[in-house]
């Protein structure tokens, strides 16, 4: 089925406060080269103690709605994509909707940690070229400063707060989504997780922190075999050649994973935007981040065609390659 949705705004917002690699070299045994060096990180945002990822997608709408004079009150569905909501029910896209004052919409979180906005691109398409909705917001957001270890010196490094948001619509004449993948391999959760109700995952005792936890060299291994696989998917469904992707927007989950995939699918690293060096990890913000630094800055045009990967906790992936129409 040929889609029928198209993106027409986008909007991000991000905390004001900064944690500079600094600032982390007063936490824990860690310095601003290494950290570089590493991870590509300078410095991430960082949300204030009465500041929750609702508060951050309703300013990332609000953001959109200011830059592209657009309404909401029509939209039919909030799908707000995080591991990090305000309350366990009610749902944090609950919680946007009565911030935003959206009368007649479904709310829904949809959590697929850092695939998560790359999933609620391929859901909305969904419910938008089947006819169930006709205007739907999809916010990628997270506040992961309130489960981050600031003593565990291999994962404090990496994360940070923000939100990005985009609006779709029902557009026949020019939809954004050309192909989309989707997985997960449930089977290697272990490698990248934060404990809840429960703390044994296939009959094994988790580290119950409440923090996330992280197997850095097994994540990085995952990431740089199935995301190339999964580009190679994108591409023989869309029947596009790489050289006619413009722009490549991968999850920034670390600059040396980034590279790595860029080299094993022989996408240049210029053609590749990611939000990382000032944000940090953001989780399923990262890609709205990256796409809306993009706009900004002039580089990202309509009418461009891009190439979106999500990976990450699950371990879940999901990718599209989309004509970019705002």
């Amino acid at each position: 089925m040929m889609s029928k949705a198209s993106i027409k705004a986008i909007g991000s917002y991000v905390p004001e406060k900064r944690l500079t690699n600094r600032d982390l070299e007063e936490l824990v045994d860690t310095n601003d080269e290494w950290i570089v060096k590493r991870t590509g990180m300078r410095e991430r945002r960082i949300a204030d103690e009465n500041e929750y990822t609702s508060d951050l997608s309703v300013k990332a709408v609000k953001n959109l709605i200011k830059r592209y004079d657009k309404q909401v009150e029509d939209v039919d569905m909030i799908i707000c994509c995080t591991l990090t909501p305000d309350f366990k029910t009610p749902s944090t896209a609950s919680l946007v909707q009565a911030k935003l004052g959206i009368k007649n919409a479904g709310a829904i979180d949809l959590n697929a940690a850092c695939a998560g906005f790359t999933y609620g691109l391929y859901v909305a398409n969904g419910l938008i070229t089947s006819g169930l909705n006709k205007k739907i917001l999809v916010i990628g957001a997270e506040t992961l400063s309130k489960i981050t270890d600031y003593s565990d010196r291999t994962t404090c490094v990496l994360f940070g707060d923000g939100a990005g948001a985009v609006l779709i619509e029902y557009d026949e004449k020019s939809p954004s989504f050309i192909s989309a993948h989707a997985g997960s391999e449930g089977e290697m959760g272990d490698s990248l997780y934060c404990t809840d109700l429960s703390n044994n995952m296939f009959d094994e005792q988790l580290k119950d922190s409440g923090y996330i936890v992280q197997n850095g060299r097994e994540v990085y291994k995952w990431a740089v075999n199935t995301v190339p696989e999964g580009i190679n998917t994108l591409l023989e469904k869309s029947r596009i050649q790489l050289g006619d992707i413009d722009w490549f927007v991968p999850h920034s989950a670390n600059l040396r994973i980034i590279e790595s995939i860029c080299d094993k699918s022989n996408i240049p690293i210029e053609n590749t935007l990611y939000s990382l060096e000032y944000y940090g990890n953001t989780s399923s913000a990262t890609i709205p981040l990256s796409l809306d630094m993009g706009v900004r800055e002039g580089l990202l045009l309509p009418d461009q065609t891009v190439l979106l990967y999500g990976f990450g906790g699950g371990l879940a992936y999901a990718g599209q390659i989309i004509k970019w129409t705002v």
